[in-house]
Formats: structure tokens, sequence, C-alpha cells
């Protein structure tokens, strides 16, 4: 029998869950019963659903209306858990956005209610075939001992991309935490991955250094960096800016006594000490979610893999208010909705972060402060 599966949320990246779930459900692996929306959802967004599905305002009548056996939360990221709860509440397994949970207590109360039930996390990168080869290349000392591990990222980010959302650029909403920030969201892969491949994501680091700065007038950061130290563990280090002067391909970088590993992890190209490799694109996590609960395939992002990605989430929302760029190493590019901000050089200071495995502030960069230590 085919799970009837939901999507809490019908815009923005919630449109790509519907895709997903849309290709399935052509494909008579679930039943796409419904989606729901506080705002009226984009056309585009019904157009995905298939005849007679359910579309409402309200999660909890939606579950109502059609008993679903998994529900995808893609909402805003104050609003997961609450959604978690009310769609476990109701009897079904999870897939839930990135980040799953904005504190360690969340995590733990997530992890309680979610026991017997399967929880998958949106870290699509953990689907990536790059992550064997990664390992193996590891196993099989290719690049001698692993010293560190690091992760980079700098993207162009304009006005109309804090536009998009209440809560885009904000570190709370109405008193309630959001923290959206570099690090915590659009780079959140960055940090997890690089967590994963650590082999560290389901532990706690025994400390952690986070550095928040901002380009534009916002609450959150747009330039961030962090280190998250661990008993017996390598350090992993990641540095990232969406005032970039142009957009890259993010990465981990692993460093070894005896060479390094490079993973695009959006493209999936490895380089192994100087030889490329081409890993296969990633498996989709909802036809994971499926396969797990019908053949009991393992989980590919499982909630118990972002433990450590939560204690960092933890680490930047108890962190002072991000530090404003002095005006002089900030320029305004463009106009309108197509504004961006630019640092001059901070492209390379942040792939001079992971070649280093170092903090903006330890690299003594002119614009950053004193590093705030959680």
């Amino acid at each position: 029998m085919r799970p009837g599966v939901v999507v809490f949320g019908m815009a923005g990246y919630a449109g790509q869950h519907l895709r997903q779930a849309r290709a399935l459900h052509d494909r008579g692996e679930i039943l796409l019963s419904g989606a729901c929306d506080i705002r009226e959802p984009p056309e585009d967004a019904r157009a995905l659903l298939p005849e007679g599905a359910a579309i409402t305002r309200d999660a909890a009548e939606l579950l109502a209306r059609t008993t679903p056996d998994v529900a995808v939360v893609a909402t805003p990221p104050h609003t997961h858990l609450p959604l978690a709860k009310l769609a476990l509440a109701a009897g079904c397994h999870l897939l839930v956005e990135k980040p799953p949970v904005l504190d360690l207590a969340a995590f733990a109360e997530l992890t309680e209610l979610a026991r017997g039930r399967a929880c998958q996390t949106g870290f699509q990168s953990f689907g990536s075939a790059a992550i064997p080869l990664v390992r193996r290349a590891i196993a099989n000392g290719e690049i001698g001992t692993v010293t560190g591990i690091a992760a980079a990222g700098a993207w162009i980010r304009r006005d109309r991309y804090f536009a998009r959302a209440a809560w885009a650029g904000r570190r709370r909403v109405g008193g309630q935490p959001v923290v959206d920030g570099a690090l915590t969201n659009p780079f959140a892969h960055a940090v997890a991955t690089a967590l994963l491949v650590n082999g560290t994501a389901e532990d706690l680091p025994e400390r952690t250094a986070v550095e928040l700065y901002r380009a534009r007038d916002i609450e959150s950061d747009d330039t961030a960096c962090a280190r998250l130290s661990f008993a017996g563990a390598p350090d992993v280090v990641v540095a990232a800016t969406l005032d970039a002067e142009a957009d890259h391909d993010p990465y981990v970088l692993v460093h070894g006594t005896n060479g390094r590993i490079r993973w695009h992890y959006k493209t999936d190209l490895l380089t192994v000490d100087g030889e490329q490799r081409q890993a296969a694109p990633p498996r989709d996590l909802l036809a994971n979610l499926v396969a797990h609960l019908r053949d009991g395939e393992p989980l590919l992002a499982p909630l118990a893999a972002t433990r450590a990605f939560t204690a960092l989430v933890e680490a930047v929302r108890d962190a002072p208010e991000p530090l404003p760029l002095p005006t002089e190493w900030v320029q305004a590019v463009d106009s309108g909705p197509d504004r961006h901000f630019v640092v001059p050089g901070i492209d390379r200071d942040v792939d001079t972060a992971a070649e280093r495995l170092a903090l903006f502030s330890e690299l003594a960069l002119p614009w950053t402060g004193a590093a705030t230590r959680a």
C-alpha cells in the first residue's frame, strides 16, 4: 500500500518538496494527499498536487482530512518543532527541513517524541554518493591521518533574498528565536556535512567558538565562522559569507598529514590529493524515507545525525548580536531588489580560513572584532 504524504508549506523551498513528492506519486510510490500553507499558495504549487488532494490553511485540518503516514515539514525554522509535534501526535513519520530545531532542548524533546517513528531531516548532501567515497579514501590512508575538517561558502545574496519572508535575516520574530544566518540556513549543509565527515555529527562539541558579522542592516549575520572542538576527534572549522564578490561552489575540505580531500557537495565533485572523482547525484531523502518504511533501508539523514549541528545553532542563537562591519569595508552594488553588498577580499578570506582551519579573527583581518565563545 502506498504511504500517504502531506507537505506543510507551499511557497519557497517547500515547492521543491512538493515537486519531489509529486514525482514519487506519479511513480506509484506514495499518495500525495495534500498540502497546507497559512498564506494563499502560489498557482504553480497548487498545480503540483494531484486531483482530489486537500489544500488547507491549517496543518491540523490537513491531518484530520487526510490521515497521512508521512508529513514533510517545510515551513519557517521556528515553526518546525510545533508542527513536527502535531504530525507525530497524528501518527506520522517525519521529514523536517533544516534546521530541524533551534536548540538542544528542542532536539531532545523531538528525539523523545519521535521514538518508534522515522524522523528524516532535510540535509540533502547526506544522501550523496560522495560520502562513502570520502570515507573510503580516509580509511585507505590516501591523505594520511586526518588533522581537521573545514567547510567554506561564499555567495551573493541580494535584497530580494532578505525580503522573501518575514523571518529572513532575523534572529527572532515576536520574541521567538528564528536564528537565521549564514551558518544556520544557507550554509547549514556545509556545517552539517563537515560534521558528518568528521564522524562527530551525533556528538556534542566540548567547545564552540562563533564569530558573527553583518554587512547589511539586518538582525542576523551575513558573514560568519565557527570552530567546533571534540574529544578524540579533529576540529571542524566553517567560514561563510553572503557578501561575496562572486558566487562560488561551497565545499568541505578534509586536511590530512599527507594530502587533502575537497568535496564540492552541491556538484559532488571530489578531489582526493589532486585526483578528481565524480560521484553520482544524491539520493532523494523522501524516497529514502519511503524505502525505510517499506524495506527497512537505513535513513540517510536521521535526526540523530544533526545533534552537533543543533549545538552550533544554539551557540549562534546565544551569541551576542552580530558585529556590523565598518562602512569602509562594505560596498553596495546595484539598486532595488538586485542590490547586494560586497566585502572586498572576503571570497579569499573564506578560502583562507578553510585552508588554515582558522577563524576570521585569527587571520588578523582588519574588519574583525573579538570572537564570541560559547
